[in-house]
């Protein structure tokens, strides 16, 4: 049985009607459960439980700190190429945007983890776009050698690979995958991911899958929140997430919640996801979910991360630069993959979460060797 199973079970769900039909009752009395069905889920994500949504905010804060304590994970992106041979039209990197293309060299990839490693963060997230013709598997496992002489954890986002490949570099110290299904409505996936190799709807699909085989410690999924309709990606997501967690108790699940900022290409969303449905999801996701992490990156704006912090985050990107070699190179001509929107240095961050009565943790693994 893979996900894709799963999913078959939806092909022909009237999302639409079933939402429209929920009643605040349906919501309160899905709420009151201890353990959810997909229903319930179903009920927590449609518009009429937003008048439950401050319960569910306490209900999440409580089962949030019996599962995780009070503690926020934190880690920094390490952008090393934007080369891509992909054409997703929402991203800064598609291959057709006419930007400054760059890939670094090991020697730039030394310098900018000597600036990391300054921020105390003892686990760096690797990204490079998907071209697999120049940023090739050896390069990434040249780059994750020498990562892995300073990082004790490495978590890596790059094109997806083979449970072979993720074997190999899971012996050289990577620990984690974050890879993004960006769309689950497939019709929509066709349409956003016009070429190259991403678009290949069920190799994508498959690759969590591919890193829990190969024993990552930490898998994090998402969806891009503004390519199709918030509530059905929203329920799908969640759906993906728990059949991992079933199927993978070894690996650590997690969560992540992106929204569409600006990009070099200017792509505007067609279905927004405002703040106070962000917050519904976040908290129905750790209701139903209550054993998954949950990522915020800095996307969101230091105000809104601050004032979710308590509802169910269990990590944050922090001191983030999503230009290839930005800590070392802000040049006007280094262009980001999208804007952030919390630009607040690692430091300002962890004075944030000891205010708010969390600890931060900047080293939560090592492989012992």
């Amino acid at each position: 049985m893979s996900f894709s199973d799963v999913l078959k079970k939806y092909e022909n769900f009237d999302f639409d009607n079933f939402f429209k039909n929920v009643s605040e009752e349906d919501a309160g009395s899905s709420l009151d459960k201890n353990k959810l069905s997909e229903t319930d889920l179903l009920n927590l994500l449609s518009p009429a439980a937003e008048s439950k949504l401050e319960k569910m905010a306490k209900r999440s804060h409580d089962m949030t700190v019996q599962y995780f304590g009070r503690t926020v994970s934190l880690y920094i992106p390490l952008y090393i190429s934007n080369y891509c041979s992909n054409g997703c039209i929402y991203c800064g990197f598609c291959a057709s945007n006419k930007i400054s293309r760059k890939m670094l060299t090991l020697d730039e990839i030394e310098k900018e983890a000597e600036i990391l490693k300054q921020t105390g963060i003892k686990h760096v997230l690797v990204l490079t776009g998907e071209a697999e013709n120049i940023t090739s598997f050896d390069y990434i496992r040249s780059t994750l050698i020498l990562l892995a002489k300073s990082f004790p954890s490495i978590s890596i986002e790059v094109f997806p690979m083979s449970v072979e490949q993720y074997s190999e570099l899971k012996a050289i110290g990577v620990d984690g995958l974050t890879v993004y299904q960006e769309v689950y409505d497939r019709d929509i996936y066709a349409k956003v991911h016009p070429y190259g190799r991403k678009r290949d709807y069920e190799w994508r699909l498959e690759c969590p899958e591919r890193g829990a085989k190969a024993g990552f410690r930490l898998v994090n999924i998402g969806a891009l929140y503004g390519l199709a309709d918030v509530r059905k990606e929203a329920f799908i997501n969640a759906l993906h997430a728990k059949y991992l967690d079933d199927k993978y108790p070894d690996t650590e699940i997690a969560v992540s919640f992106p929204r569409i900022n600006s990009s070099e290409g200017g792509y505007i969303p067609s279905h927004r996801l405002s703040d106070k449905t962000f917050v519904q999801f976040l908290t129905a996701f750790r209701l139903f979910l209550p054993r998954v992490g949950i990522n915020v990156s800095t996307r969101e704006n230091a105000e809104f991360r601050d004032n979710i912090l308590t509802l169910g985050i269990t990590r944050m990107s922090a001191g983030s630069n999503t230009a290839v070699g930005g800590y070392s190179d802000d040049s006007i001509n280094n262009v980001p993959q999208f804007d952030i929107s919390d630009s607040r240095n690692v430091t300002e961050t962890i004075e944030m979460l000891k205010r708010s009565g969390y600890q931060p943790i900047l080293k939560d693994w090592e492989l012992i060797k």
